[in-house]
C-alpha cells in the first residue's frame, strides 16, 4: 500500500492563542473578548462577551485598531503575494 500525506488542518498557533487568552480569563485578567475567527470552508463567527458586550463603543474601538493592524499586514504584502 502506498504512502499518502494527510493535510494537517489543526491551527496549532490558534490553539497556543486560545490557551494563553483562557488562561488569562481564568486568572481574571481578560474581562471580555471581541473576536473573529474563520473556520472550514470559508465560514467565520464574530461575536462579543463580557465587558465587550457590555460596553460596545470600547470594543469597536478596539476592533477598529485591528482592523489598522490588519492593514499594516496587507500593505506590507509584496505584489505577488495574496492579499
Amino acid at each position: 500500500m502506498p504512502y499518502r500525506l494527510v493535510p494537517d488542518t489543526i491551527s496549532h498557533d490558534t490553539v497556543e492563542c486560545l490557551e494563553v487568552l483562557l488562561e488569562g480569563a481564568k486568572a481574571g485578567e481578560i474581562t471580555g473578548i471581541a473576536f473573529a475567527c474563520t473556520m472550514r470552508k470559508m465560514r467565520y463567527i464574530t461575536n462579543t462577551a463580557g465587558s465587550c458586550y457590555k460596553n460596545p463603543t470600547f470594543a469597536r474601538g478596539m476592533v477598529a485598531s485591528l482592523s489598522d493592524e490588519l492593514a499594516l499586514l496587507v500593505h506590507r504584502r509584496g505584489p505577488q503575494e495574496t492579499r
